[in-house]
């Protein structure tokens, strides 16, 4: 009896019987001329076309790969910077952290969400040190599909070298980004392995370390000047929104200003398995970009608490330690979307002005990096821990509450 191979039957013989996966990444490099550079080798006109079948979308209403795209992963040397048509969270992320010795933070976020009757948005604005956020719900979003950028109606508006925020009258961003860092890697991004798994509930990607800031931000009163700051940006994004549990930190502000470190990790599930994974990313003042976090390969362990972070990670080149510290009662709570409902409940937990402490080993070299920052984003997340905090500080139900310092007639503990 023969064995059928798949529903795609007409594709998987023409090639063989090979897994789709490895069909679509073969592709890809065949329609790149990757392949046969490297084989010296002409290509097929069938497999030409087969290719352009693939991956061409005007040839159908929707090619293969924009299908394999709307589950939330990227092929090797794909481009993680464009939106993911069909996921239910695509979340945008910047920081900015002033000049060392000043110590003030800023960050922006949107997350654009998909209900079963459209898109809405997440945004948020928040300050360090003084405690200032301002979050909603917006009814409106869009992400790019053919690029990095996002848009919530007039009220946010970021693309790779600007963003303008507009929250009301004292919740407000206009900011442009010079010299930008990019990601260095091009065939994978900061999912490393994972951004080629579909349908994992979390993608994460850092796709700016370092850059020049200019322009201003108004905040409960306060006007700040961003010029000469530091600029991080990223993106996360999956088919269900955030995860029961996550860790996250991001830094600059080291005496080295070239210096960034950012980490992610949580419960990633996919087709009923679900396991805990730790990405770390440190780019040296000298400008090599390191990535940990592949298991077997460059396992990293994450112990975090209420108020500390510590990972160790290490590589066959490479040992990463980062230490973290910031009291519970300093953080701010943000808003995470429950795309469905087309709401926001508090989730994550997070400091920006937290102390870090990380420690890069070379093999054959010893310690090649130290870096300490007092300004470390540093963030804990989960639901049920975000509401309990939240209940904690007399706000039951809000989903987004300043810093304990930051509210009326209380101190920091």
């Amino acid at each position: 009896m023969r064995r059928a191979i798949g529903p795609l039957c007409p594709i998987r013989r023409a090639c063989g019987g090979v897994p789709l996966p490895a069909v679509l990444i073969a592709s890809y490099f065949v329609r790149r001329d990757f392949i046969p550079a490297c084989l010296n080798t002409p290509v097929k006109p069938e497999f030409r076309l087969l290719t352009k079948m693939l991956f061409d979308s005007d040839t159908s209403q929707m090619g293969l790969i924009d299908a394999f795209r709307g589950t939330g992963a990227d092929l090797p040397w794909g481009d993680p910077l464009k939106a993911h048509p069909g996921v239910r969270m695509e979340g945008y992320f910047w920081r900015f952290t002033a000049p060392r010795g000043d110590g003030r933070v800023l960050i922006a976020l949107c997350g654009v969400n998909l209900a079963d009757d459209g898109t809405w948005s997440t945004l948020g604005l928040g300050a360090h040190p003084n405690g200032f956020l301002e979050a909603i719900e917006h009814p409106e979003g869009w992400a790019d599909p053919d690029a990095l950028g996002v848009r919530a109606g007039t009220a946010f508006d970021g693309s790779a070298d600007s963003l303008t925020v507009a929250l009301g009258s004292e919740a407000g961003l206009e900011v442009r980004v010079a010299s930008p860092v990019g990601w260095s890697r091009r065939s994978l991004g900061g999912s490393s392995i994972f951004q080629a798994v579909p349908a994992l509930n979390q993608y994460w990607h850092p796709w700016l370390l370092g850059g020049k800031a200019s322009g201003i931000a108004r905040l409960g009163g306060e006007v700040w000047e961003l010029d000469g700051w530091q600029v991080y940006a990223e993106k996360n994004w999956g088919r269900g929104g955030f995860p029961d549990s996550w860790w996250w930190g991001q830094a600059q502000g080291f005496a080295e200003e070239a210096a960034c470190v950012a980490f992610a990790g949580g419960e990633i599930k996919s087709a009923g398995i679900s396991t805990e994974v730790t990405a770390v990313v440190v780019r040296l003042p000298d400008g090599r970009l390191i990535r940990l976090g592949n298991p077997g390969v460059s396992p990293v362990s994450a112990e975090v608490s209420d108020d500390t972070w510590s990972l160790a990670g290490k590589s066959p080149r490479w040992r990463i330690e980062i230490e973290g510290r910031s009291p519970l009662g300093e953080s701010h709570l943000l808003p995470v979307p429950l795309p469905r409902e087309r709401r926001n409940v508090a989730g994550a937990l997070e400091h920006l002005g937290g102390t870090m402490e990380v420690t890069v080993r070379e093999r054959g070299k010893g310690v090649i990096w130290r870096g300490h920052t007092p300004v470390a984003a540093l963030e804990h997340g989960g639901l049920d821990r975000a509401a309990a905090e939240a209940e904690r500080r007399g706000f039951p139900g809000a989903s987004a509450v300043p810093p304990v310092s930051a509210l009326p007639g209380t101190q920091s503990e």
